[in-house]
């Protein structure tokens, strides 16, 4: 009698028994710009477009105005050529894709550089208006919603973070997150912008780079399954967080209280937004370089 030894079949690579759906980036980034461009209409709304809105924040153009000069950790706002650090960020976009090899991706960029700040100027200068008041004050009859040097500011910081490498994006959203919060922060104590405009500027980007990565997402493989956490939160956490911001701001009674909660709520509120726009980032690959790369090693 031969006995043969039998040996079970060893499983094909590459799969497994018990394989589990990844998630798709995609479906939480085009949420996340759903929500940021519902806070900007919301913004627009109850800031802009309602009394009580005008009322409040019209008080903290005149305490910024009464204020003057004494703001000093704003002045050097003052002193920025914003055509000038634009023009010097565009050259610095193309400079690091070209030292890293990846020309496209500095096209990228550059397109989420200057994406946004034309749709803020468009939707500022012939979309947008702001009712017209009794207010004297120059800067309370036109309309400055979205806050153009806000809105640069925080274009400024995701094009870099979108050219640098990618396990520096995150730490770079971060860390220049609190240039972003100052710049806001700084619109508001020179009497340039109300809080209503420095978040509508943070929105507005966040809504034009969430689409903008959701697109490349698309276009390339993605999860299939969708994460309800992350979708909801991107959904939802923008909204809350401009209505968060009008009820306090409307609690404050004194025109002192008002322009120091103003403050505070602009930098507060760009910082967590920078954070809001980080999350859904993290994993986006912008360069089709990286995208086929990754492609060839799943082969």
């Amino acid at each position: 009698m031969i006995i043969t030894d039998v040996r079970p079949a060893a499983p094909p690579t590459g799969r497994h028994a018990f394989a589990t759906r990844s998630v798709s980036r995609t479906a939480v980034l085009a949420a996340s710009a759903a929500g940021f461009a519902l806070a900007f209409v919301a913004a627009y709304l109850l800031f802009v477009r309602t009394q009580a809105g005008r009322g409040v924040e019209n008080g903290v153009v005149r305490s910024a105005q009464s204020t003057g000069t004494t703001v000093d950790w704003a002045a050097p706002l003052r002193q920025a050529d914003l055509v000038v650090v634009l023009g010097g960020v565009a050259v610095l976009l193309v400079v690091i894709s070209l030292v890293r090899r990846r020309f496209a991706l500095g096209v990228t960029a550059l397109v989420l550089l200057a994406a946004p700040l034309v749709v803020a100027q468009l939707l500022k200068l012939y979309v947008l208006d702001r009712p017209s008041t009794d207010d004297r004050l120059g800067v309370a009859s036109h309309n400055s919603f979205p806050s153009g040097h806000v809105s640069a500011a925080m274009a400024v910081l995701v094009a870099l973070a979108i050219v640098l490498p990618r396990r520096f994006r995150r730490t770079a959203l971060v860390a220049g997150g609190f240039g972003v919060a100052w710049v806001s922060a700084a619109a508001v104590a020179l009497g340039w912008h109300r809080l209503s405009d420095t978040v509508g500027g943070c929105l507005l980007v966040a809504a034009v780079t969430c689409a903008g990565a959701a697109v490349v997402s698309g276009r390339r493989p993605d999860g299939d399954r969708v994460p309800p956490v992350p979708v909801l939160a991107g959904l939802f956490a923008p909204p809350v967080l401009v209505l968060a911001g009008f009820a306090v701001l409307a609690t404050a009674t004194s025109g002192d209280a008002q322009f120091v909660a103003a403050m505070v709520l602009a930098a507060l509120s760009a910082m967590v937004i920078v954070l809001l726009v980080a999350a859904p980032l993290r994993r986006v690959a912008f360069d089709p370089a990286e995208g086929r790369v990754r492609r060839l090693r799943r082969r």
